[in-house]
């Protein structure tokens, strides 16, 4: 029986840079390279080109790696990844792209998506690809990266930033969670989910850079608010109120705020929103349960509730998302391919 639509992989071209970290390099091919969908077909073609004729790219390790595609590839992307590179010379001390650099990404169509991990944000910057946008990059970076790209509103706080076609994320393990996220949004959570079991991370982490940054150990004595967090999951269905939370802890309130920020890098009414919009996203996709049920097993009380979280949080309402992921899980492929997906997300 023919198939009722086409399926097409997505491309994803990964630029590799002479001084890249090879940990982040392969990441588009551990998270993308892996993804299935329900008939066990590979949903993504990822390769990896270089800006040269291909040939061996220098790594921040004691070797090189042999990359065997030219700038060309760039010309057949629909995603196009650029991982960190230390040797970014005149890109990281100027902001201004190389000629080399420039003529490949030259090469770009129109409308492609673009994804920096760490300091290649840097090359998506010089490029003025970021210009007027939020951003992020390693927290260790972003006040000179704010300094060097003022049109850019750099946010130091978070893992990643989806900006639709063009996402940014902090330093070397941030790219898995940015590579995930683009993962569920094109796919949905299952599938993600999926990649990330194989992959043995969590599929979405807490908060963002703040509990990363450097600051003096704390007193080993000092709780944390693991067990309240552990606590509030198990019950997310229900009212839940910050005090509940410090008490889970034996914490003050304001202190349990305090620790709350230091160690999720976000305050708890950020965090509990979060979660519950997760939970949402993983009923809409796996069940059949209605609109206001999931709201109320969310813990957003109504649906017109849930509705507005969900559009802050994804631009897009319950019932088109359970739409086009629920259509995408029958049909065993792509929903009408990648621009289903993305336009149910705007």
């Amino acid at each position: 029986m023919a198939e009722p639509y086409a399926f097409s992989r997505h491309r994803v071209v990964v630029l590799a840079l002479d001084g890249l970290m090879p940990f982040e390099l392969g990441i588009p091919q551990r998270i993308f390279g892996k993804a299935r969908d329900a008939a066990g077909r590979h949903l993504y073609d990822v390769v990896t080109c270089s800006v040269r004729p291909p040939g061996p790219v220098e790594t921040d390790a004691d070797y090189a790696l042999l990359v065997g595609n030219g700038p060309e590839a760039l010309a057949t992307a629909d995603t196009v990844v650029v991982p960190t590179s230390y040797e970014l010379g005149p890109v990281y001390e100027e902001g201004v792209l190389t000629p080399e650099l420039a003529a490949a990404l030259a090469r770009l169509r129109p409308g492609t998506r673009l994804v920096s991990i760490c300091t290649g944000g840097y090359v998506l910057a010089a490029a003025g690809y970021l210009d007027g946008r939020p951003a992020t990059t390693h927290w260790m970076h972003a006040e000179h990266f704010q300094r060097l790209f003022p049109k850019i509103r750099v946010d130091a706080d978070v893992l990643f930033i989806d900006d639709g076609d063009v996402l940014t994320s902090a330093g070397v393990a941030a790219g898995i969670d940015l590579c995930l996220h683009l993962l569920r949004r094109d796919h949905g959570a299952a599938v993600a989910n999926e990649v990330a079991r194989r992959t043995v991370v969590p599929p979405h982490r807490d908060g963002g850079q703040a509990q990363y940054i450097e600051r003096p150990v704390p007193d080993p004595q000092h709780a944390t608010t693991t067990t309240a967090r552990a606590w509030a999951l198990g019950r997310l269905d229900e009212p839940i109120q910050l005090r509940d939370m410090a008490e889970q802890e034996a914490m003050s309130v304001r202190t349990f705020t305090r620790r709350f920020r230091e160690e999720v890098g976000i305050s708890p009414g950020q965090w509990l929103t979060q979660q519950r919009v997760e939970r949402a996203r993983h009923l809409l996709e796996s069940s059949d349960r209605s609109v206001d049920r999931i709201a109320r097993d969310a813990g957003f009380g109504t649906a017109q509730s849930m509705r507005q979280h969900l559009q802050a949080a994804l631009g897009v309402t319950p019932t088109a998302y359970r739409r086009t992921f629920r259509t995408f899980r029958a049909g065993s492929g792509e929903s009408g391919g990648r621009g289903a997906a993305d336009a149910a997300l705007r």
